[in-house]
Formats: C-alpha cells, sequence, structure tokens
C-alpha cells in the first residue's frame, strides 16, 4: 500500500496547487497529471479491494452496505458522516455540581429523559423533512477560472474569481447583471456590509440612501468598494500587501478588516468605514490570514498554519482590535499542506475546515477541541463551512474519485441530517446561503463552476415528479442503516427532471 500513499499524497498536493491565485510553469505540468496518477490509483485500489481500500473511520457495517450500495447499477453512493466527541471532553465537561458542560462553554443541569426525548424525536423530525426536500441547480456562466468568494445580498449573487473579475448576478432570472472590472489580480474575497452601515457610506458619496454596497478583496494588494446599482467603484484602497481574507465589523461605526496573504508579512489591518482611513495593523500570525468572521462584537482570524486568534472590537479605543485568545496548530489540528484554514463562529464555538476529513469545533475559550465526522474516507477534504439558523453545511471533495458532496447537520446539536452530490459537481471552494421570503433555502457554490441551489416551494409537504428544462438536475436519494442511527444521502443526477428525495 505505500504506492497508494504516495499518489494520495500527489493528488492532495495537486488539488491544493490547483486553488492557488497563480501557477508556475512547474506546477502547470504536475497539474496537467492529474488524470494518469487518479487512473493508477484506482488500478491499485482495485487490486487491494476489501477492508484496506478506504482507511476511513466508518464501521465494518458501513463498509459491507457501501460495497452493496455499489454493486447496483445507478444506485447511489453514500457516505455517512458521524459526530465523534473525544473522551476526554466528555470527562472535562463534567462538573462537581452535577451540571454539564455542552461543548460551547455553556452550563446546562442534567436534562430530563422527558426532555432528551422530546429534542430526539424534533431531530427525526427534521431529519425526515430534509430527506423530502428537493432543489433546483443552474450554472451561472461568465466566469474564465475558478470562482474564489460569493456573497449574497438581496436576490444578487456577487462572485470574485481568480480571472480578476467580480460579477453581479440576479438570481431568478440567472442573468449576469454586472460585471465589475478593475482589479489587476486575481480576487480573493467578499464582504457585504449590513443595510445601515450602507447608507452611512451612501450619505458619504452623496448616493441614494437604499444603495447597497460589497467589498472585494485582491492579490492586487487593493480593496474595492462597490456600488451594486451602478456597479461604479467609489473607493479603491490600498494594503500594500497582497489581500487574502476580509471581514466587516459592523461594531460602532464600522470597521473593514483586511488579512494579508504573504509569507512575510502576514498580519491584519483594519480600515474605518466613516474615513475609509488606516487605524491599525497587527502582525497576528505567521503564515497567510486565509479567513476572517465577525460575531458581535468579536473577531475570528485564521491562517494557513492552523492559528486561530479571538479579537475584541471596538470603537472606543484608538486601536479597535484586542486579541482576547490564541489557539495555535497544536491545538487546532490545522496546518500544514491540507489547505487553507476556514472558520464559522457560533457562541463559545468556531467550526474549522482546513482540508482534512473532518469539521473541527474549538471552544475558543477554553481551547477543548472536537472532530465532526465529514467524509467516510481519510481522502476526503473539508474545504468549507457556514452556517445559517438552524443548519451547519460542510462541503467535503474526494480526491480519489474526484466527487464533491455538501454535508447538512443540525444546530445546536451538530448531528448529521442529510448529503447531497452529483457526479458532475465540481470541488466547492466557497459557499453563501439565504433564505427566501416564503423562507425556501437558496445557497450559491462556487469553485470551476458558479452554481444556485434553489429549493423548491412545498418541497417539504409532498412528494410528486416535475419535468423541467435542461438547466435543472434531478434529485432523489436514500438511506443506509447502522448500528448507531439512520443515514441518508441524496444525489444529483445530470437529467431534465426533478424528483424527491426518497428512502430505499
Amino acid at each position: 500500500m505505500g504506492e497508494v500513499r504516495k499518489l494520495q499524497k500527489k493528488l492532495r498536493q495537486i488539488e491544493n496547487l490547483e486553488i492557488k491565485i497563480s501557477l508556475t510553469l512547474e506546477e502547470k505540468i504536475k497539474v496537467s497529471k492529474k488524470g494518469e496518477l487518479r487512473s493508477r490509483l484506482a488500478e491499485l485500489l482495485l487490486q487491494h479491494s476489501g477492508p484496506q481500500q478506504i482507511q476511513g473511520i466508518v464501521g465494518k457495517e458501513e463498509d459491507k452496505m457501501k460495497r452493496q450500495v455499489e454493486e447496483v447499477t445507478e444506485q447511489l453512493v453514500a457516505c455517512r458522516p458521524a459526530l465523534k466527541i473525544a473522551r476526554e471532553e466528555r470527562r472535562e465537561n463534567e462538573r462537581i455540581d452535577g451540571s454539564q458542560t455542552d461543548g460551547r462553554g455553556e452550563t446546562h443541569l442534567p436534562v430530563s429523559p422527558s426532555a432528551e426525548e422530546q429534542e430526539d424525536a424534533e431531530f427525526k423530525s427534521r431529519k425526515q423533512t430534509w430527506e423530502k426536500a428537493k432543489f433546483r441547480l443552474r450554472t451561472l456562466e461568465g466566469h474564465s477560472d475558478i470562482i474564489t468568494c460569493a456573497v449574497a445580498v438581496d436576490n444578487l449573487v456577487i462572485s470574485g474569481s481568480r480571472d480578476t473579475t467580480v460579477k453581479v448576478w440576479h438570481v431568478p432570472t440567472a442573468t449576469e447583471q454586472r460585471n465589475l472590472g478593475g482589479h489587476s489580480g486575481g480576487v480573493t474575497c467578499l464582504s457585504a456590509p449590513p443595510l445601515e452601515y450602507c447608507r452611512r457610506l451612501a450619505r458619504v458619496f452623496d448616493l441614494a440612501e437604499k444603495e447597497r454596497f460589497v467589498l472585494s478583496g485582491s492579490t492586487d494588494c487593493c480593496v474595492r468598494i462597490w456600488a451594486l446599482s451602478s456597479g461604479q467603484c467609489v473607493k479603491s484602497i490600498y494594503t500594500f500587501n497582497a489581500v487574502s481574507s476580509l471581514c466587516f465589523t459592523p461594531e460602532g461605526e464600522g470597521f473593514i478588516v483586511t488579512g494579508s496573504g504573504s509569507l512575510d508579512i502576514s498580519g491584519l489591518q483594519v480600515w474605518s468605514w466613516s474615513s475609509l482611513e488606516n487605524c491599525q495593523s497587527e502582525n497576528a500570525h505567521l503564515d497567510a490570514v486565509t479567513t476572517l468572521q465577525s460575531q458581535g462584537p468579536l473577531l475570528f482570524s485564521g491562517s494557513a498554519e492552523g492559528c486561530v486568534c479571538v479579537w475584541e472590537v471596538s470603537d472606543e479605543r484608538t486601536e479597535p482590535l484586542r486579541r482576547l485568545h490564541v489557539w495555535g496548530p497544536e491545538v487546532t489540528g490545522c496546518g500544514g499542506d491540507d489547505g487553507r484554514l476556514i472558520l464559522s463562529p457560533r457562541g463559545d464555538r468556531v467550526f474549522l475546515s482546513c482540508g482534512k476529513a473532518s469539521i473541527r469545533i474549538l471552544n475558543w475559550r477554553t481551547g477543548v477541541m472536537t472532530r465532526l465526522t465529514n467524509h467516510s474516507s481519510t481522502a476526503g477534504v473539508t474545504d468549507c463551512v457556514n452556517q445559517i439558523p438552524g443548519l451547519l453545511i460542510g462541503s467535503c471533495f474526494d480526491i480519489i474519485n474526484g466527487e464533491s458532496t455538501i454535508n447538512l447537520f443540525s444546530l445546536p446539536q451538530s448531528k448529521y441530517l442529510v448529503s447531497l452530490t452529483s457526479s458532475d459537481l465540481p470541488r466547492i471552494l466557497c459557499f453563501a446561503a439565504w433564505l427566501t421570503a416564503s423562507g425556501d433555502h437558496r445557497w450559491v457554490t462556487g469553485g470551476r463552476n458558479l452554481i444556485v441551489w434553489e429549493q423548491l416551494p412545498g418541497s417539504f409537504k409532498k412528494r410528486c415528479v416535475f419535468f423541467s428544462p435542461p438547466d435543472i438536475e434531478e434529485c432523489s436519494g436514500h438511506s443506509l442503516i447502522d448500528n448507531e442511527n439512520r443515514s441518508s444521502h441524496g444525489v444529483l443526477d445530470a437529467e431534465p427532471m426533478i424528483t424527491l428525495w426518497k428512502k430505499y
């Protein structure tokens, strides 16, 4: 199995090379060999078929059922993410007084069996509801290179790409509304300030009060502020370093925080929203700052070396940022050659994706780390993690077969609900999600393609089949049952039809 491990390592390196902003000639040659390496790896895995084929964390019963599914033509290939909590954390969470902490730093009294049963019943009901959901997928065509970032504003999706452009899309009609050109380097990050802060800036530039703005960061060392109604760049801020991450912090008068992507200078810079002047610089990390997220008065930063910093933001100080906690790679388990770190905070927890098969969950107050399995194989790569009310969403990519998956977990329990995948679904590098006025889910995923996922009205209410135009893909699913719990896996097949989630 030595050659298998070498090929897996090479494929992982190539997949990480492909998502870089720019490639050297030598790197392009390595990337061109991906198909050849993947074919050779498939041959070796067939030769070594059996329990050793996938060195994952699933149990023997699951492996057996997975093989049964694979033997049936046109059946669905499933993987069951499962919650894994370290025993050490469970013991640490038990208090002497009989109360418990839930891993988020929140203390709870012992829960009565009836309450647990009620919670379990609610979860099962929710799981069944999601199994009946159906989605329509539409590809938004226009970018000529990898889409690195995306945000949603009302009925608009704004995407940034390695092709140096920012594009504005009208989702209901799936049309490109504007092409925002101005960056001379690849666009790495986007941020959409809240409406009230847009109104303040609109008054500064004498624009309509309902104007919405979006911020874009690039390797050209610039942050640009765009007015969405006109596509005009109202302000360009030169940061002196390639911008690898960007976040708007709605605290006080508001701040723009940028992270640099240089190995020589990897820090944070803060810009006042009211004056658009720099007010603080921090050498916060040892490697490129790959992610910035705000939560109330807190700012979370993560870097390629696997470090997570927690900052308090206040406009009452000369320097708005004050560092509260630092957790290094020895705690987070991230960093190295596994890929960029992306985070999503929730209360005392921070969900981390860092190119591994699992989603890491860090209690940023205590440093306690748990793992949420996002793929049944060690060949799985988690590229991004996101949240919407009641849902944790994680993307997953298999470097061996090239399959891409979206996994849904319930919040706050972090229990697995369902998975979505398609044979043609590309690797997902960025994700944005929101709810429509009717309460239906609408998502957008970016990578090699920009894809809009639309939950169809009434998909939670009845089961039926619709015939649709060719740009719509089929949604179906099935369940696997193991010793622990039921697990459903939905698949989107490239056929001009929509079906509901099904249980077999």
